[in-house]
């Protein structure tokens, strides 16, 4: 699956006002629930604390990809954010983070659910993804990187 079938520009914050994981979570889910409203903001965040408590979804390089699952939901939905200034994310290195991708899937999806992480996965780790996410400027400019990364996997 795409991301280009999943992610849409209005999901997509380029610069996020959050200082801390909860709300980094908050920001990302609340693009979600605004354009899918049968999705509870308030359940979607503490399924995604919850994951949180498992393990850190903060996989070092300045990249965080949390990701929950919902019975509400019927297909893969991703919301993406960056924070130009950084923050603890609790990651891996011990490095702040910057980029963000939210996965939220359908509750019985694993094999759904566990290929978007690894395309994102991958994406992210190629540096130059990464430079390009980080020197976009608009909201624009963040889709049309993420949208042209995807088709190059």
């Amino acid at each position: 699956m795409k991301l280009s079938e999943i992610i849409t520009i209005d999901k997509i914050i380029p610069d996020l006002k959050a200082k801390d994981k909860k709300g980094v979570l908050s920001e990302l889910a609340e693009v979600i629930t605004r354009q899918h409203p049968y999705i509870d903001k308030g359940m979607l965040v503490k399924v995604l604390i919850e994951r949180e408590h498992l393990g850190s979804t903060g996989i070092g390089e300045g990249v965080a990809i949390p990701h929950g699952k919902l019975s509400s939901v019927k297909q893969p939905i991703v919301s993406f954010g960056r924070s130009k200034k950084g923050l603890d994310f609790d990651s891996m290195d011990g490095q702040p983070a910057y980029l963000f991708f939210l996965l939220l899937a359908p509750e019985n999806s694993s094999g759904v659910h566990l290929q978007v992480l690894t395309r994102i996965a991958k994406m992210l780790k190629k540096s130059s993804f990464r430079k390009e996410l980080m020197q976009a400027e608009t909201q624009e400019d963040l889709y049309q990187t993420i949208i042209q990364s995807d088709e190059e996997m």
